[in-house]
């Protein structure tokens, strides 16, 4: 006994250590993160540099931007043969020609809507005159049509006619009368010419640099790894690739699906009738390049020509169906089949940089604002001191399953722990998803009690909670156990990495899960009880208050196959043996085995042997699929041994003088 103790210091005072240096390297590691004030600084310094130098930074964005999407063309050619000049020369040539015809016809459309609005104050008046005689209660309405009757009035009203007037002309003052001179034809020239001037120059600057860009594309790479990642290529190798794949795909594979939904645009209108069909779909083609608000403003225009252009109503319901069809089948289908990978950043990202970008560069910057945040994703991606970026810009989890699990557990809300489960059940066997995420939650609960960073309150709701998501998850777990697959049907639906959970039939099996030591221990035996019944047994869990002295007797175990101790607290392997044996006395006849849960650095077989040898258990396993298996098999129990070796006959004889001897001398 005094060795057994001794030995049970050692490891107490072994852990102690090993605690110590995991503290120790904790705090070392917390000492050596950089400090985040010089990269805020970085940051604030930038946007402050991008927003007074915008007529310098614009065109060279416009000009990445545009040579990302133009890259791959050029590359096609030039892997069909054409020199590098004619490539780069041609596409360019052909991109901006077709883009400055692009905007000559949305000039012309614009100029023919400007003439036309005037002939459609009749329809708006009328219009608005019916919706007062329908909704008189409403005021606006009313002081709306007031509005626009004085406004229609006026507009009408014919001018006074002079009449004669027999009294005498009043004197007249003399007109103070300017001359001025006609402006010669240099000046109107110049007058014209000078507001084109920045459009003009800004277009000749971004043509130039794109073009060079694409010439110097290889040298600008190399250049740019030099001065960012010469010490790490393959970092700043993967970053560039990774930018110009997302920028390039976003920008071509956009402009694709802009391209499919407004050409049915502009035929829809044109035979709905709507004045000025072509302007529509171009500029829908245009505007859909602006997250979530340019798709408004592109519905809102023709839908506003269609309540002025028509006296009735009709028009108005025809082309709001039309918006919501092409809607419908370019988010649902068309974008889908065409995108091959999102572009990596959440929704609420893209909204905010939309924001933000329109607010530093304007207009342009709100078309701009997707790619160039989607550059900033790749860059806190593959730079660890913008990681930032990635997590508030990203659409990727910055939490593990099994982290979100627990942190909604510990939140107490178990209804949205269910959703993620169901979510992720949709993909995985529900004792895959115990193994994976349900058990390394607990495990994080666990670590984080034995630390003290837990209250026994908040074990208790995170038991509670976890409890709760047992219970939701039983019309799961009865779905999966009412599966019938079998041969090849099975071997089909099953993945590759499904082998692990590839579990057997518990048909006639009568297995009891009891928790080791904690409310968590208890959580875990009910998940195990509840894979168990999918598997066809007859499967009891209870809690480790049952394990106690004054308890222990009254567990029910006749008729158990198998009674399974779940544990996730490691000091209850310090009593483990004592309650297996105790186990063994109660039923001899049933398999008695503990799940020593753990996630990652799971002992090998000679380790676990040992276990099961120290504790003369008849199995020890650390998993969900192994406990399965175990409490399943067909083996028969391990014979329990005795406490202590057999007493020598000789031994016994001379225990026997004596004590004989003492019992003399203490009659005398």
């Amino acid at each position: 006994m005094l060795k057994f103790s001794r030995g049970i210091d050692q490891d107490r005072a072994a852990a102690a250590g090993g605690l110590q240096q995991i503290a120790f390297a904790r705090s070392a590691a917390a000492a050596a993160q950089p400090s985040r004030l010089p990269t805020l600084v970085a940051t604030a310094a930038t946007v402050a540099v991008l927003y007074f130098a915008r007529d310098v930074f614009l065109p060279l964005a416009i000009a990445i931007l545009l040579t990302f999407a133009l890259a791959p063309l050029v590359s096609r050619l030039r892997r069909l043969g054409c020199p590098r000049s004619v490539a780069v020369v041609g596409t360019v040539t052909t991109a901006f020609l077709f883009l400055s015809a692009f905007g000559a016809v949305i000039a012309m459309q614009v100029s023919e809507v400007a003439q036309n609005l005037p002939t459609y104050q009749y329809n708006i008046v009328e219009k608005v005159r019916t919706l007062k005689e329908t909704g008189s209660e409403s005021q606006i309405l009313e002081r709306i049509g007031r509005v626009i009757e004085r406004i229609s009035t006026e507009i009408s009203r014919p001018e006074p006619e002079v009449r004669a007037s027999p009294e005498p002309a009043p004197e007249t003052e003399p007109l103070l009368v300017e001359i001025f001179s006609p402006q010669r034809p240099v000046e109107t020239l110049k007058n014209i010419i000078n507001p084109l001037l920045g459009p003009l120059a800004t277009t000749g600057l971004v043509i130039v640099v794109v073009i060079f860009m694409l010439f110097e594309r290889e040298e600008l790479r190399d250049r740019f790894i030099r001065l960012v990642g010469y010490g790490d290529l393959h970092r700043t190798t993967e970053a560039l690739q990774d930018a110009g794949a997302r920028v390039g795909r976003y920008l071509l594979m956009q402009l694709v699906v802009n391209i499919t939904y407004g050409i049915p645009l502009a035929i829809g209108l044109s035979l709905l009738g709507i004045p000025n069909a072509v302007l529509w779909g171009m500029l829908a083609i245009v505007l859909r390049f602006v997250p979530y608000i340019g798709p408004v403003i592109a519905a809102a225009l023709p839908l506003f020509l269609a309540f002025a252009a028509a006296p009735g109503w009709s028009l108005l319901v025809w082309t709001a169906a039309l918006f919501i069809v092409l809607e419908l089948v370019s988010n649902n289908v068309v974008e889908p089949w065409l995108y091959g990978s999102r572009t990596g950043l959440s929704p609420l990202a893209i909204i905010v940089a939309a924001i933000f970008w329109a607010w530093l560069w304007g207009p342009v910057g709100l078309v701009l604002s997707t790619p160039l945040t989607v550059c900033l994703v790749v860059l806190g991606r593959h730079v660890p001191q913008f990681e930032f970026l990635e997590i508030l810009l990203g659409n990727e989890p910055v939490l593990d399953p099994k982290e979100r699990l627990y942190q909604r557990l510990l939140a107490g809300d178990p209804d949205e722990a269910t959703d993620n489960a169901e979510d992720m059940l949709e993909e995985k066997y529900l004792v895959e998803f115990y193994d994976t995420v349900a058990i390394p939650a607990l495990l994080l609960a666990e670590r984080d009690r034995a630390r003290g960073a837990l209250t026994n309150a908040q074990a208790a709701q995170i038991a509670q909670s976890a409890n709760t998501l047992i219970a939701n998850l039983e019309e799961i777990a009865g779905e999966e156990e009412g599966e019938e697959e079998t041969g090849a049907e099975a071997q089909e639906n099953r993945d590759d990495d499904a082998d692990e959970y590839d579990l057997p039939l518990g048909d006639g099996k009568s297995v009891l899960c009891v928790g080791g030591r904690s409310d968590l221990d208890d959580v875990a035996a009910s998940m195990l009880a509840q894979t168990l019944w999918i598997q066809g047994a007859e499967a009891a869990h209870a809690g480790h208050d049952v394990l106690k002295a004054g308890n222990i007797k009254a567990l029910k175990l006749e008729g158990r196959n198998a009674v399974v101790l779940s544990v996730l607290d490691q000091d209850f392997m310090r009593h483990a043996k004592f309650t297996v044996r105790r186990l063994k006395r109660m039923a001899p006849a049933a398999r008695i085995g503990i799940v020593l849960w753990q996630e990652d650095g799971r002992p090998g077989t000679t380790e676990r042997d040992q276990l099961v040898e120290s504790l003369q258990a008849d199995f020890v396993v650390f998993g969900m699929g192994d406990a399965v298996r175990e409490a399943l098999s067909d083996e028969l129990p391990r014979s329990l041994k005795l406490a202590h070796p057999k007493i020598a006959p000789g031994y016994a004889m001379r225990r026997s003088k004596r004590a004989d001897r003492g019992s003399t001398v203490k009659a005398d």
